[in-house]
């Protein structure tokens, strides 16, 4: 994510910026299995944009990021968090881990 430009925190940020990105592995589980035996973990990850502006075109950019480093798009919804004033966006990837077995 570095290539962004703006902070990032594992599920959480404390900086000082407007503009910034969480994430967290929100669900890991068993996908297939040979010989009763785990072959293939999937890792399903959601990634927050939180901004007091726009961040349409972020959005795009981390989606490109993450695509183009092997993640499965899932899901993407916008809100509005009238606590603190941001705009978020949360987007759901995942992948699949082989295990040798």
């Amino acid at each position: 994510m570095k290539p962004l430009g703006v902070p990032v925190g594992f599920q959480k940020y404390s900086g000082q910026e407007s503009t910034y990105i969480t994430f967290h592995e929100y669900l890991q589980t068993g996908e297939e299995f040979e010989e009763d035996e785990e072959a293939f973990t999937g890792h399903y990850l959601q990634v927050d944009i939180w901004s007091k502006t726009d961040y349409t075109t972020l959005g795009g950019n981390v989606k490109t990021l993450l695509i183009s480093a092997g993640l499965k798009r899932l899901d993407e919804a916008d809100f509005y968090e009238p606590d603190t004033g941001l705009y978020h966006k949360g987007l759901k990837f995942y992948f699949l881990e082989s295990k040798e077995v």
